[in-house]
């Protein structure tokens, strides 16, 4: 049941709110309602993840009482079995694929479905038994308590991914104010529309490049697609992070904030600073850090991000062309933090955020392809190595819509809307918070007009219910 979506706009989700505030039963309620929701979608394999809940939650209390080696042995049996069943469901095609590969033998289909949001929930629940081992925060006994923070419907299938620490408090004592409601409103729509309005609308034209043939690729295809892509991943997932942090204030909580203006990036680093936030940060805090960092020597602190960003690619899909997409994106923090990025600080800012976003736009080429091939040839065609053989009308797949949206989605991708309103002087209002930060840093929103909410809104709505299309990428991941 995705987010933007009409069973959930005007029936889930007046439902919830309409039981969660007059029953007084917060987390009950809020647990009760994310395993319909996870249901909805998944079916029984909601009892998977009830079971890795109270796997970990068993783990989490045998670490806090344990000592020494034995501690760690437990911590280290709790992170392998939350990755070793990551790795049964996502990762078994490809590694059998590599297998038979080898040997020669003929291609095996396993037939294993994945489960929508097992990347996120996973990284959870190792997160979870990394803080109580650091004895950051208590082993939770209550399961209702961990078991709402692990399937809260907002988060349940797409992040941001949300740290015990970051709702320990709020999972003990919540209140909603009007404030709280107002601001949750507020990020809800403007998810929607980000989703709606722009990631929807451009998203038939980056399927256009991506379903022609080979031999079909020009180089004008190949940038408008990848341009459109570009906003789609972008919009899409934002939009959607948004969302789910409008509905966590809704219900009393105040999650990560996911996204900052990622394409205004002067570097490629910079870049992973503001792209799925949460996520970066997650591998900074529990991978990289423990890995050593950049405390020992240049070749070390290379190793260490060459490890993250080769499992950066591998976390977002069980494809050659993931991986390669994490290698080529550490690649450039490699060269940058050698040499390349002191050169872009002195260069004019235009030079640096056009450098940034081509590799990041090249990059996408390889995570959107359905193969390293098609990849391939869409990248060289936007170098002018395409190989046109077909007449191919661009107002076929270009429609004003899809203009429209293009010019809305590059304004909206840099921070002018913040800039303007600081021009007007709109007041600001507590948002969300920065990822990974027990200290709660809270990012300041400007608080948008009614007007503009309501037409935002009404719009999406109206898309909505005339429109077949409507998917959401990161259900993929």
């Amino acid at each position: 049941m995705l987010f933007s979506s009409v069973p959930f706009l005007f029936y889930f989700l007046p439902a919830v709110l309409a039981i969660y505030y007059l029953t007084g039963v917060r987390n009950a309620v809020l647990l009760a309602c994310s395993i319909f929701f996870y249901f909805w979608g998944e079916g029984l394999y909601v009892v998977l993840l009830i079971a890795l809940v109270a796997m970990n939650q068993a783990i989490g209390i045998g670490i806090e009482r344990l000592e020494g080696r034995r501690r760690l042995g437990l911590l280290v049996s709790g992170i392998t079995a939350n990755l070793a069943v990551l790795g049964f469901f996502k990762y078994s095609q490809f590694l059998l694929g590599i297998f038979t590969g080898i040997i020669g033998a003929k291609p095996v289909q396993l037939g294993i479905h994945l489960p929508l949001g097992i990347s996120f929930f996973s990284f959870q629940l190792v997160s979870y038994l990394i803080e109580v081992n650091r004895k950051a925060i208590p082993a939770e006994r209550n399961f209702t308590r961990l078991a709402t923070y692990i399937m809260m419907f907002p988060h349940l299938v797409a992040g941001p991914i949300v740290r015990y620490t970051d709702i320990s408090d709020e999972l003990r004592k919540r209140s909603v104010s009007a404030d709280y409601l107002g601001t949750g409103i507020q990020y809800f729509i403007v998810g929607l529309s980000q989703k709606v309005l722009i990631a929807n609308t451009v998203a038939g034209a980056a399927d256009h490049l991506f379903g022609l043939p080979v031999d079909s690729v020009s180089t004008f295809a190949a940038w408008v697609g990848t341009f459109a892509y570009t906003l789609q991943i972008y919009f899409d997932f934002c939009g959607y992070s948004n969302m789910a942090i409008g509905l966590a204030f809704m219900l009393g909580f105040r999650f990560p904030r996911n996204f900052d203006y990622p394409y205004s990036s002067k570097s490629i680093s910079e870049f992973w600073r503001r792209w799925h936030m949460s996520l970066s940060f997650w591998f900074r805090d529990y991978l990289y850090i423990p890995l050593g960092g950049s405390k020992g020597s240049k070749l070390k602190t290379i190793r260490n991000l060459s490890i993250v960003f080769l499992v950066t690619g591998l976390w977002h899909g069980a494809a050659w062309n993931f991986v390669f997409w994490g290698a080529l994106h550490g690649l450039f923090v490699i060269v940058e933090r050698a040499w390349l990025g002191s050169v872009l600080q002195r260069v004019p800012n235009i030079i640096s955020r056009a450098y940034t976003l081509l590799i990041v736009m090249v990059a996408w080429v390889f995570f959107r392809a359905d193969s390293f091939e098609q990849a391939w040839v869409v990248s060289k065609a936007m170098f002018g190595f395409g190989r046109a053989s077909q007449w191919d009308p661009m107002s076929l797949w270009v429609t004003p819509e899809v203009m429209v949206a293009f010019v809305a989605g590059a304004v909206l991708s840099f921070p002018i809307v913040p800039w303007l309103m600081d021009k007007v002087g709109a007041d600001l209002i507590k948002g969300s918070v920065f990822p990974g930060h027990m200290h709660r840093d809270v990012f300041y929103v400007h608080r948008l007009p009614t007007l503009l909410l309501f037409c935002g809104l009404a719009l999406s709505t109206a898309l909505l219910v005339s429109s077949s299309l409507n998917p959401f990428l990161y259900f993929r991941f």
